[in-house]
């Protein structure tokens, strides 16, 4: 008699999981997944059970941008769908792998009104770069393929497979599938690098604007030897945190993203050419930085541009970023920065320090945010990794404290979304362990996801997680004021983040005077498990952040 156990559709999910790697998948069970929730039990991957679906798409974000592998959230279905849809927006327009799986009711069932029913492709197709329900048994495999595939190749992003009750409980002749590692796309094409090089070369004064994928440590490597041959101003988004060196920095003017107020607008404003290196539209658009502007555009990145009235490439270098650069490197012959490029460089330089200095010297309390980013800078080592949240704090963090290292400073720019910062933490500390992580968020974006300090607790995840307190949104606050001349519904009541982290089984700290800023930061990072720092944070200056000449761009 054959007693051949049964292959059901979940092993085989499960086994594929575990053939392409996956150390930790992150979700909520229930009815119409727990037999995939069943095989993970018996699997080299740890379940992590997160508080909310939403979370474990931001952590399993976190994971796909420090690895470039797709991190995984697994949840039931109906809402455990609908609650993944911010988690895999954000991820979609990050470039963050991801890859969502989730319980359906049986085929049958789909039409019928039924628990938990719900048309969970539909729902989340328009957020993701992938999305399908395995319908049969014999689809299961390429289905899962094709979902991984497609999160982690050319610009990342997330991909969502349904997986109905009946196909991952009943029986299948289908195989694992183990796909190829060797997918990487060559350099450009030859025509159309000689191209850019000669418009280049041709330019008075070319200026290099980065964005997200140039953040890649690959990309980040071809953009330091490129700026080690030849000298170029450089901008870039919030999302391009890290992407040049130390050594780099006397060619950087500084990060550009969603007002055009700072300095290094005026620098890529001067440009008669710009040069861009993994640059998506959704981190600042184009008529933010190019709107009525004639000059060239040498578009680099792995996919073609977004055409926009303002943003039409001259020539389009697709491919890798890294191989490309490389190539672009070797046929581009320029002699020094211009001569304004230079000079703005050296003043940006000068200001950049004047405005540490004075920072530095900031002592009233509440603690006003560039006295914090100050006393943080002199914490961002290599060692570090720091996750921020959405808010007025995100502002300052993005344009002014600095990193060196690719993928150090994780950033939320393409959704904005509220939240990100604890769960991306408690990733960094998976993928991260040797590492110290600090997060931040403001007191409004914090309790989005607050609850997932359960989760980190639960995982002794070592980190450090600010909380920057005023009692308000401020950063719809500030806009609000300056578009109407007052607020509305943006006030919230207080938490207390000292008895909040005691409550969960964490350690709070309360920051009191800007002197205590890094010895408390010291003595949190000796703590095992997660810690809580809470902040009272002066904002009477943040409506200058937004502050433009042109009111249109005040949103």
């Amino acid at each position: 008699m054959n007693h051949k156990k049964a292959v059901t559709g979940a092993d085989v999910v499960v086994t594929m999981l575990e053939m392409r790697g996956t150390t930790h998948v992150f979700g909520i069970p229930g009815a119409k997944i727990d037999k995939v929730f069943d095989r993970l039990a018996d699997s080299k991957i740890q379940t992590v059970v997160c508080r909310h679906e939403q979370n474990a798409a931001f952590i399993a974000g976190g994971i796909g941008r420090m690895t470039g592998k797709a991190g995984v959230a697994l949840t039931t279905s109906g809402p455990g769908v609908s609650n993944l849809v911010t988690g895999l927006a954000t991820a979609h327009s990050e470039g963050d792998p991801v890859v969502a799986l989730a319980g359906a009711v049986a085929v049958a069932d789909r039409l019928k009104a039924v628990h938990q029913t719900m048309d969970s492709v539909s729902v989340c197709k328009p957020v993701t770069k992938f999305a399908a329900e395995v319908d049969s048994p014999l689809a299961t495999a390429e289905i899962i393929a094709e979902a991984f595939r497609t999160a982690e190749s050319g610009r990342p992003g997330s991909a969502f497979v349904s997986l109905p009750v009946d196909v991952m409980t009943g029986d299948t002749k289908c195989q694992p599938i183990r796909t190829t590692s060797f997918i990487e796309l060559g350099r450009a094409a030859e025509v159309s690098l000689q191209e850019a090089a000669r418009l280049i070369n041709a330019a008075r004064s070319p200026v290099i604007f980065l964005g997200l994928m140039a953040s890649k440590p690959n990309s980040a490597d071809a953009i330091r030897k490129l700026l080690g041959t030849v000298e170029l101003p450089v901008v870039g988004t919030f999302q391009a945190a890290g992407a040049i060196s130390r050594e780099n920095f006397r060619y950087y003017g500084g990060r550009v993203g969603q007002v055009a107020n700072q300095p290094a607008d005026a620098l890529l404003a001067s440009a008669d050419l710009v040069l861009t290196i993994g640059y998506d539209p959704i981190e600042y658009w184009p008529e933010n930085w190019n709107k009525g502007k004639d000059r060239a555009i040498v578009h680099v990145d792995v996919e073609p541009a977004r055409i926009d009235n303002d943003y039409v490439p001259a020539v389009e270098l697709i491919g890798s970023i890294e191989e490309t650069l490389d190539a672009l490197s070797a046929m581009v012959r320029r002699q020094g920065l211009a001569p304004d490029a230079a000079e703005r460089l050296r003043v940006i330089a000068h200001d950049r320090e004047r405005l540490l200095a004075e920072a530095a010297a900031r002592s009233g309390v509440p603690i006003h945010p560039m006295r914090l980013i100050a006393e943080l800078q002199k914490l961002v080592r290599p060692d570090v990794t720091v996750c921020s949240d959405i808010g007025t704090f995100s502002l300052y963090l993005s344009r002014y404290l600095f990193s060196f290292r690719a993928r150090q400073v994780l950033i939320s720019n393409g959704q904005q979304t509220l939240g990100v910062a604890l769960p991306w933490a408690i990733a960094a500390t998976l993928v991260r362990p040797q590492e110290k992580v600090l997060s931040i968020s403001g007191d409004g974006g914090f309790l989005f996801s607050a609850a997932e300090l359960e989760t980190a607790v639960r995982l002794n995840s070592h980190f450090v997680h600010m909380v920057w307190i005023d009692g308000s949104y401020d950063m719809v606050a500030a806009q609000e004021q300056l578009k109407y001349g007052r607020t509305s519904g943006v006030q919230f009541g207080p938490i207390d983040v000292v008895k909040y982290a005691d409550a969960f089984g964490a350690t709070g700290y309360e920051i009191k005077h800007p002197d205590e800023i890094v010895s408390t930061l010291h003595r949190a990072f000796d703590v095992p498990g997660p810690v809580l720092i809470g902040v009272n944070v002066d904002y009477r200056d943040s409506a200058k952040l937004f502050e433009v000449a042109d009111d249109h761009n005040i949103i």
